[in-house]
Formats: structure tokens, sequence, C-alpha cells
């Protein structure tokens, strides 16, 4: 995402909750249900954007204190201030995690082996009362329902039946132990080093017990399959594909969600008509 200016709101946030420290070189950077700004080297200060994000804002900061019980072998953000709620914002600050993320299709498959491994080793019962649950920006559970009855109908007439049948074949998937999932694991959230050691991964907002293939989808697509395939076990392999049939349709469920409403939705469902197109599984 293309960073911009801070507001005058913006700056003053971040000044009321890092008293004393710079906010010269801040910069914004619009974050999912959040706009985050940016202290380089220093914190960055996260905005809730909206009514859901204020009220899991400090579910979210709880696990992430609890991320740094389990052992993971790279960094994740600290908080650094409690969350703050003013009138008009709800917002806290978090410690800087440094590096920067890798160009598509750059990733070492072993690299991104150890990663997932990683994520399937932690214990989950020490962040259990701080996980989400599945699906949690695409209905949570009634993520069939809506992706049945809301997402699939709005499809171009040529895609509805490749969409019920994605939806089908994930419903499908023999169940598997539940690991910790981050549910973002793209690009942009994960910071590397210059010579390719993962320095840490930001944006725990969707992490839950789930299906670790998952994570391996949300790694291929930026990776690439190619890379994915000499990452993971065929087994995981075949079941991350299933899933990222899953993934395009999903975005529709999450603009309506969000309200998303007239021309605004009808670029959502282009997009993900053109995202289905391309991405083989016909």
């Amino acid at each position: 995402m293309v960073p911009r200016r801070p507001s005058d709101r913006e700056i003053g946030i971040a000044r009321t909750l890092l008293p004393g420290m710079s906010v010269a070189d801040a910069k914004v950077i619009p974050s999912g249900s959040h706009d985050v700004v940016l202290l380089p080297g220093r914190a960055a200060v996260r905005i809730a954007r909206s009514k859901p994000a204020v009220e899991s804002l400090p579910r979210r900061t709880a696990l992430l204190t609890d991320l740094q019980t389990v052992g993971l072998p790279f960094s994740t953000p600290v908080p650094l201030t409690p969350v703050v709620s003013e009138p008009g914002w709800t917002a806290v600050a978090v410690s800087w995690i440094p590096g920067s993320y890798l160009p598509p299709d750059a990733g070492d498959p072993a690299a991104l082996r150890q990663v997932l491994d990683a994520l399937s080793r932690v214990d989950l019962a020490p962040l259990a009362d701080h996980l989400d649950v599945p699906h949690a920006y695409a209905g949570r559970e009634r993520w069939e329902e809506l992706m049945f009855n809301e997402a699939v109908p709005r499809l171009p007439p040529e895609l509805r039946a490749s969409g019920r049948r994605r939806v089908h074949e994930v419903l499908a998937l023999d169940p598997e132990p539940p690991r910790l999932v981050h549910g973002d694991l793209t690009g942009e959230n994960m910071h590397w080093s210059v010579d390719g050691q993962l320095l840490g991964v930001l944006d725990w907002d969707l992490a839950s017990p789930a299906d670790p293939a998952i994570d391996a989808a949300c790694l291929a697509h930026w990776h690439g399959w190619s890379t994915i395939k000499r990452a993971v076990e065929e087994t995981t392999y075949t079941r991350a594909r299933t899933w990222y049939g899953t993934l395009s349709i999903e975005q529709i469920v999450k603009a309506l969600l969000d309200g998303v409403t007239g021309a605004a939705l009808a670029e959502c469902v282009a997009s993900v008509a053109r995202w289905m197109v391309s991405d083989g599984l016909g």
C-alpha cells in the first residue's frame, strides 16, 4: 500500500500515546480495519477505523502480549501502551519491527517452510483466550451461509457454478487438527533481513486455531505456487489449493459485512471475478 502523510488528528493521537517521541517522519498506511501511523524505527500506532475494530482492539492487543510467551523464532509487535479510547478514536501503540517485505515470487521455500513449521509447533493453550475464530473477517460462524447465499449469487453468471464448487470443496476437506494460523501471512506482513532471515511477522488480527494450509495458501498468493509446492508436503499443498479457491470469494463477504454498496461493491465483485479467472482453479 502507498503511504500518505498523516492528518493533524493522526499526529495528535500519536503524540497522545507516545509523548516525547518524534513524529517528524511519520507516515500512514491504511491496513485492513485500521489506519497505522508509522514512526520508522520507533513504533507504530494502530487507530481503529470501524466499530468492530474498536471492539476487538483490546483482545487483539492482548494476543500480541500472549505471543511473546510461546517461543516464536521471529519477532511480533509488542504493545507499548494500553488501548486508549478518547472521544472519536481508539488506538494503541506497538513496537517497530525492522526489515522489509520481499518482492512477489522472491521467497525461499526452505525459509517459508520454517515459518509454517514454527506456527504449527505453537501450544495454543496460552493463546486460547485471545485468538479469534476461523473466517473472522468473512462471516465467522456464518461463513458457509454468507458464501453460498450472498457472495456466490453476486458473481457473474458464468462463475457461479465454480464459486459453489469451491465452497463445497472446502467443506468436504477432512478435519485437520487446529494449529496457530496467522490468517494473512503474506507480503507486507512479513519483514525480512537483507540476507533472507525472517525478522518479524506483523498484523495478527486474524490469528485463529485453524488448518495450517490456510497460511500456505496465503504464502502462495504472494510467493507463487511453484515456491509453495517446494515448501510443503503434497497433502498440505493440495489443501492449500482448495482453501485458495475461496479466498477470492471471501472478499465479497467482507465487503458486504463492511457495508460496501453501489459502485464500490460492483468493483469488488469485478476484482473477485478477475481473480477467479486467473487463478487456474476453474
